[in-house]
């Protein structure tokens, strides 16, 4: 901590204008030193084992049923445009009980919302599908 005694000629009315730095340094130590204390506690997590990538050439059998997803969210079987989850329910729940049952392939375009896939997605679930499977482009070599 500095102190400032008075001037040299006396004069005690005299300001000094000098800014003391070293209480801010001191709280920019500490500071410094408890974000490095925090930080790895902060960005811990919880260890999981997280699925590899993996591309796999698309089987295409007849009974598959691909539905697709556009940019406006429209969901289409085949190529018929499927009006409302309801509909797309019902109709999964008529393929799920054949055996085998056969695999959703749903293709969602990249601009599509992501609610509007996950509709796709708990609309199978809610029908009994057990498979289902995104179709991707594979990536562009070169």
């Amino acid at each position: 901590m500095a102190m400032n005694i008075g001037s040299d000629s006396g004069d005690e009315d005299e300001l000094s204008a000098a800014i003391n730095t070293t209480p801010l340094v001191d709280v920019m130590l500490v500071l410094l030193i408890i974000f490095l204390i925090t930080i790895p506690v902060v960005t811990q997590t919880i260890a999981v084992q997280l699925p590899s990538e993996s591309n796999l050439p698309r089987q295409t059998k007849p009974e598959n049923i691909d539905i697709s997803v556009n940019k406006d969210g429209d969901v289409f079987w085949n190529l018929q445009l499927v009006p409302d989850s309801n509909v797309l329910v019902e109709r999964l729940k008529k393929v799920s009980v054949l055996d085998p049952q056969p695999e959703v392939h749903i293709r969602g375009d990249q601009n599509a919302r992501y609610e509007s896939i996950g509709r796709v997605v708990f609309a199978c679930q809610r029908a009994g599908i057990l498979k289902i499977s995104f179709v991707t482009e594979p990536p562009a070599k070169g």
